[in-house]
């Protein structure tokens, strides 16, 4: 809160600045004529909806978040970047149809507009940051911060952290034991919170904010595991890097004096590309919708006549984090078709109804579902969304599919773009590996690359 009313401060003493200055220099104004140009209307509505434009920009780009976590370096050059765009815009918007003398004179503009607000900006924010990292070398501030391990590794950690002049913002809670012998190593520094299997419990009970994998080397395929654990926690996991992690290029340092980690972060893209993706979804949802609703009407009728039972058929799926929800299609299956209980529908599925097919080939089952992305339950783009029944099936086999949960599910996802529909267990697990490297890279410029070839996809009738 504190950093945005600084933000807004600086935005509105830049227009100010800019405001008066451009005046003098580019108009001819004397600094005793200050009354004139301020009584400008344009002055005035600048200074009600220039600093809102700028805390709207900050927001979508993710300037707001824990301001412990922000590196100074880095919040100068974010900052410089986001103001350079944030001026263009502005340019174009406010500034472009302003009379000018000569064409040099919107260079002028340009560069006074950047270095009131960039100056102002960056001055502001590094004060606040410097504050917030003295109260973390003081031990003010930190992060609360539990260690999964017990032995000689996982002491080496403590140790080098701990024994550092200055805190590095760690709040140690205490450790979760993993070799069951926690009457050795780290229990002489720390509390033991308890096993592997009260793990989450203890992240929830002390609203943990890190955790920190420190195994022996001889306990590392059990990596894996502890992550998917943590796959629905919002923590910020570090690992302790091997040699092979050091040289594959897995280890980033984001801070010069602290402990080199491999991190895991629970966001997968930046803020501004989530809130750019929630925006995209809702347009598209709402275009869509509006646009085929003739096209919705004449479906509707279709699977009326079709077959006795209702036009929409109502299922509940899992979605993000784990958290269940309905999902809407058009009936395309008789109303027993799952009396015998739930089964996964196949290439000559006689549970289907002749209209059933058709819409199946062109996914126009599917077109309820854009009210779920509305809704904010699903999205476009995301892994395609599971019952619990075959959840349970998959994760006895694979723990990994957990790490689906950690982004909404959606309409269209890359493994049904190189996969498709599965028929079985073993062909979800095979899809489920397209959707994890989906996962690992997720972006706005990939959703647009998945959705069009959804898009050809339909268009070919390859739907089902």
């Amino acid at each position: 809160m504190v950093y945005a009313l600084c933000d807004w401060i600086a935005a509105l003493v830049s227009w100010i600045l800019f405001f008066s200055t451009r005046k003098i220099i580019l108009e001819g104004y004397q600094w005793s004529d200050i009354r004139l140009f301020t009584h400008d209307i344009k002055f005035i509505y600048g200074l009600a909806l220039i600093p809102l434009g700028w805390l709207l920009l900050y927001y979508v780009t993710g300037t707001y978040t824990n301001i412990y976590r922000k590196s100074r370096i880095g919040e100068m050059l974010f900052t410089f970047f986001t103001v350079l765009s944030g001026v263009v815009i502005m340019f174009f918007v406010v500034l472009l149809d302003d009379a000018v003398r000569r064409y040099s004179d919107y260079y002028i503009t340009l560069l006074l507009l950047f270095s009131t607000q960039f100056i102002l900006t960056v001055f502001v924010r590094l004060l606040l940051l410097n504050k917030a990292k003295n109260e973390i070398l003081k031990g003010h501030k930190g992060f609360s911060t539990i260690i999964i391990g017990g032995n000689a590794r996982a002491v080496e950690v403590y140790l080098n952290i701990t024994h550092r002049k200055e805190t590095l913002g760690y709040i140690f809670k205490g450790f979760i034991d993993t070799n069951g012998n926690s009457t050795n190593g780290l229990a002489a520094h720390l509390n033991c919170l308890g096993k592997m299997d009260q793990l989450t419990h203890v992240i929830d009970e002390l609203r943990i904010e890190e955790v920190i994998i420190a195994i022996e080397s001889s306990e590392h395929p059990r990596i894996n595991h502890i992550i998917n654990q943590l796959v629905n926690k919002n923590v910020l996991i570090k690992i302790i890097p091997d040699a092979y992690d050091i040289l594959s290029g897995s280890v980033r340092m984001q801070h010069i004096m602290g402990a080199a980690f491999i991190e895991i972060y629970p966001e997968l893209m930046a803020r501004w590309q989530y809130i750019l993706k929630r925006f995209f979804d809702v347009f598209v949802s709402t275009v869509v919708m509006l646009l085929l609703l003739p096209l919705y009407l004449f479906i509707a009728v279709k699977v009326r006549l079709s077959s006795t039972g209702p036009i929409l058929y109502r299922q509940v799926r899992v979605g993000l984090h784990g958290k269940p929800f309905t999902i809407y299609k058009f009936r395309s299956m008789y109303t027993d078709a799952e009396q015998a209980g739930p089964a996964l529908s196949k290439k000559d599925d006689s549970r289907i109804t002749p209209w059933g097919r058709i819409m199946r080939k062109w996914r126009l089952d599917e077109l309820p579902q854009f009210y779920n992305v509305l809704k904010g339950e699903m999205s476009l783009v995301g892994p395609r969304p599971e019952r619990q029944f075959y959840i349970d099936q998959i994760i006895a086999r694979t723990e990994d599919y957990k790490h689906l949960q950690r982004v909404q599910p959606g309409l269209t996802s890359w493994g049904m773009v190189q996969f498709g529909y599965a028929q079985d267990i073993d062909e979800m697990i095979r899809r489920m590996k397209y959707d994890l490297i989906y996962i690992e890279n997720m972006s706005l410029l990939l959703d647009l690359k998945i959705l069009l070839y959804t898009v050809r996809v339909i268009l070919q009738g390859r739907g089902k």
